[in-house]
């Protein structure tokens, strides 16, 4: 396999990069050439993207990656969180700033909604999880607010896909993304117009849906020259990053679940097809689309979110710790002082998460942690015990038994965090690789090219290419009685 290189931008909550791939002799090496930071914007009340400012970021990521290079760049690629989304007007103009997910404009509007169009078949249609801030309840959110952008609006694209757009001036959304919308119905494999008709919505603005891994075209002559470029291919890898990011778990077999680890914890099995019926319904999980056609059959998870948000509370105090520093605080506190409901609603917006810990412990009769070792220990724990229950419910749906758990992503660098999760869930947990959303992205670039042949072999580079850590299960009587206990908390809360 001849030496081939790729261009993998990754933008997540807190930072954004540009990782070089090399591909030779059936290993992939990566090289972080640019990062940044990546945080949301607030203007008139409401967060927002910062999208000229990314887009500069995403320029400067590619000045960086072509320096010192001997040959061009095989490929380009863009990958980051789902359901946010752009509007296109006439003549290629963009319409306004993004919206971030986070912002409140979508409080309460689920049950609106479901007014018009009924929970059962909204599910139904689209065998997604209910989460307020998806991409069909942002769009109604619109509606309601009488936002004139939906009637000049001639495409919407989601993020990654506007990213693309500017880039080679293709208006494509790209399988994974486009599955994280609730507008579309993955077992006719096709936007689910007749959904958006009943709400009301336009049907005109969605673009045409193209697989993971479709080359969309050279970059366009304007951003080459400006970037001192050649008129590189751009491929839409799994622009999800959680797509990428499974694609590159390095597991063989088909008795094991991933979690996808970071700001939030997509935790779930890989399908050939959905499932879309009581019992997935039930348990609130969600079908998204994965690299081959594949479907990602996962629950999303408040994952690191209330750490990062009790750290940035400390930081704004005055009191700022890595998080290797909080980790080992966590380490040295007494365990099970308090267990935490993570789909506790003030839990999922930004704020004073210490607080919100508090007040979800006085509503729960619990005593609230004492100093920050605590409260971290609290939110590990408290993670740990979610994946359990998630992977009950993930065996309860499949009727059968999971005996692995792979961790990827940059949250599997916590190694308490990974033991817990063994001892929580009684499993095996291998951890690794960190950079899986990259790597998937690379790789998948890679696939398009024609240098990888297939999924299989994609993973294969994965285990040849980067180490895991393994996590054995112990202390199951002590996890057990705590499940128990945090069980009942999520009753009362």
């Amino acid at each position: 396999m001849p030496e081939r290189k790729f261009l993998a931008f990754d933008l997540g909550a807190e930072s954004g990069r540009a990782i070089l791939g090399t591909l030779s002799g059936g290993k992939l090496t990566l090289e972080e050439r640019h990062r940044f930071a990546n945080p949301c914007g607030k203007i008139n009340g409401h967060l927002h993207w910062d999208l000229i400012g990314q887009w500069e970021q995403l320029k400067t990521g590619l000045r960086k990656a072509v320096v010192g290079l001997n040959r061009p760049l095989a490929g380009i690629g863009v990958d980051t969180w789902g359901v946010d989304f752009g509007l296109v007007g006439r003549g290629g103009e963009i319409l306004g700033n993004p919206f971030m997910y986070r912002d409140a404009r979508t409080d309460g509007v689920m049950q609106r909604t479901f007014a018009k169009v009924s929970k059962d078949e909204i599910f139904r249609t689209t065998g997604l999880q209910f989460l307020q801030f998806n991409s069909l309840f942002q769009l109604f959110a619109m509606r309601e607010s009488g936002s004139p952008l939906l009637e000049i609006a001639e495409t919407l694209l989601f993020m990654p896909d506007l990213f693309n757009y500017l880039f080679t001036g293709q208006r494509k959304s790209e399988f994974s993304i486009v599955s994280t919308s609730q507008m579309y119905d993955p077992r006719r494999k096709a936007w689910a117009l007749d959904l958006l008709r009943k709400l009301e919505l336009p049907t005109r603005i969605v673009a045409e849906i193209v697989p993971s891994g479709t080359v969309l075209g050279p970059l366009t002559k304007e951003v080459a020259e400006e970037c001192g470029v050649g008129r590189i291919p751009v491929i839409a890898p799994a622009c999800h990053d959680t797509g990428a990011a499974v694609a590159a778990v390095p597991a063989e077999g088909g008795d094991w679940c991933y979690i996808s680890s970071g700001t939030w914890s997509l935790m779930g099995v890989e399908l050939p097809s959905p499932i879309i019926n009581d019992k997935v319904a039930s348990y609130n999980y969600t079908n998204e689309g994965g690299v081959g056609g594949s479907i990602r059959l996962l629950k999303n998870i408040a994952g690191m979110w209330p750490l990062q948000e009790c750290r940035r509370q400390w930081i704004k105090e005055g009191q700022e710790h890595s998080y290797a520093e909080l980790t080992q605080m966590a380490a040295q506190a007494r365990p099970f002082t308090a267990l935490i409901d993570l789909d506790y609603h003030p839990i999922l917006s930004p704020g004073d998460m210490p607080a919100k810990i508090e007040r979800f412990c006085r509503e729960t009769a619990q005593q609230a942690p004492q100093n920050k070792g605590e409260i971290v220990r609290s939110c590990l724990e408290s993670l740990a015990l979610t994946y359990r229950k998630t992977l009950e419910g993930l065996e309860d749906i499949l009727g059968r038994k999971i005996r692995t758990i792979h961790i990827v992503g940059g949250g599997c660098q916590n190694q308490l965090l990974n033991q817990m999760t063994a001892d929580a869930c009684a499993r095996p947990v291998l951890a690794g690789p960190i950079e899986a959303t990259a790597a998937g992205n690379l790789l998948v670039q890679a696939m398009a090219v024609g240098e990888i042949k297939s999924l299989e072999e994609l993973r294969k580079v994965i285990r040849q290419s980067f180490e895991v850590n393994h996590y054995k299960p112990h202390d199951a009587s002590k996890w057990d009685a705590a499940y128990a206990k945090w069980r009942e908390k999520l009753v009362k809360a």
